[in-house]
């Protein structure tokens, strides 16, 4: 069973990203504030989950929050201040836009930029341990692969209605055959001998 609270903070937010590794989309970030006695027994890492629990545990968590919000940094901003930084800006644009003003944060993962001035710690495969931070990232898996089929249908070379943007097979020789787009993240590592070939 995932814990429900760290700090014994009433207002604790659970702060986790998705879309760190991907070649396209923008890196998105969470932020959620359950009830410090939340329970809930199907609520775990997005990754250990599938489609249709992802969908369900939304609907939940929604329901059931204090607060929550979604922050996104873009393709070109990642490609300006390097995908560490970015995901620094998605997190602190989530918590910006909070309903209520968390008095703690559980932060995903070993690094993070403080925020304000708000006390926090780092949780390495915090998903995995604390019912905030999974929460926020089904909330953040949702929501981005939600964007990337929305994405792929302008798109269909990619299978990023499948693969979020993730550097499968499919994408790259979609890359090959028919170029990069301004969805791309030009400063990774797509195919070089291509990166002339930009999609309008």
């Amino acid at each position: 069973m995932l814990l429900s609270n760290h700090s014994g903070y009433l207002l604790e937010a659970g702060v986790d990203e998705v879309g760190r590794g991907c070649l396209a989309g923008p890196v998105v970030a969470a932020a959620v504030v359950l009830p410090a006695d939340y329970r809930h027994g199907l609520l775990n890492d997005s990754k250990k989950l599938t489609r249709a629990q992802r969908e369900l545990l939304r609907e939940d968590i929604f329901k059931d929050a204090v607060a929550w919000a979604i922050g996104e940094a873009s393709p070109a901003e990642i490609d300006s201040v390097n995908i560490l930084n970015a995901t620094y800006l998605a997190m602190h644009r989530a918590l910006d836009l909070l309903q209520k003003q968390p008095e703690y944060l559980l932060v995903d993962g070993n690094r993070f930029k403080p925020y304000r001035d708000l006390p926090y710690a780092c949780m390495v495969k915090g998903d995995g341990r604390y019912l905030s931070i999974a929460a926020a990232s089904v909330l953040a898996k949702t929501y981005r692969d939600d964007l990337m089929g929305k994405l792929g249908l302008d798109y269909p070379h990619y299978g990023w209605e499948n693969n979020a943007g993730y550097p499968t097979k499919q994408h790259r020789e979609g890359i090959m055959q028919h170029g990069v787009t301004a969805h791309h993240r030009q400063s990774f590592t797509l195919l070089p001998e291509q990166l002339d070939l930009v999609v309008s």
